[in-house]
């Protein structure tokens, strides 16, 4: 990570359904955890996760683990983060096709940065199991500061000194928080969710870099908070 950088356009990734599908991945090593308790037997699927990918790991804890207590609900959610971390950091998840091709060429011209609302050691499983670290500098999530993921853009954007900035995201949250931060958003059309107001979408990760090329350098230029 960077405390200051050069003066180029930064773009800013959410994670899962815009860089990779972990899905199945999350799935097995949550239950794994939920077959070892005596007071919570629902067996997670790929489909919560893609219901309930994009938010808080706080969020997450009280709508799926919603048959115990909110404290026990946050205790199971710390269980399965920390077998998660380090299940993925065994077995990685599906990326986007062509995503390293497309990082590396993206890198020669842009700052390149990951925030998500994950939990802590997440982005870094993921940035090791398929050797990314190089195609970033730096990354940012919502279980290292407890922010969510607008001011987290913006801590990313302060410590790195950068004036021109989107955000790449998948649902309607991830626009949200772009617009809460100041930056423009691009929409990842290829991923979980449906953005119908987005001013530019992507239908595969590959075509982001001349997509890029098409945008006016307006569009980077950060807004008043809202």
């Amino acid at each position: 990570m960077k405390e200051g950088t050069e003066k180029r356009t930064a773009i800013l990734f959410d994670l899962d359904g815009t860089l990779w599908d972990s899905s199945e991945s999350v799935v097995r090593s949550w239950n794994e955890v939920i077959e070892e308790q005596p007071d919570f037997d629902k067996k997670g699927t790929v489909e919560d996760m893609y219901r309930l990918m994009g938010k808080t790991m706080d969020e997450i804890a009280y709508a799926f683990f919603d048959t115990v207590s909110p404290e026990r609900a946050l205790e199971l959610m710390q269980l399965c983060s920390e077998h998660e971390n380090d299940y993925i950091a065994d077995h990685g998840g599906k990326l986007m096709p062509k995503l390293k091709e497309t990082l590396k060429e993206l890198k020669k011209d842009y700052f390149l940065a990951v925030v998500s609302n994950c939990q802590a050691g997440y982005i870094e499983a993921f940035l090791d199991y398929h050797d990314l670290r190089d195609c970033f500098e730096d990354y940012e999530d919502f279980g290292t500061t407890g922010m969510k993921k607008a001011e987290n853009i913006r801590l990313v954007i302060e410590r790195n000194n950068l004036d021109k900035v989107c955000y790449v995201g998948d649902i309607q949250g991830d626009m949200d928080a772009s617009t809460r931060a100041g930056v423009s958003f691009i929409h990842a059309a290829y991923g979980f969710g449906k953005v119908p107001d987005a001013s530019y979408a992507l239908e595969s990760f590959a075509d982001l870099p001349a997509l890029l090329q098409t945008i006016p350098e307006e569009f980077f230029l950060q807004k008043e908070e809202s």
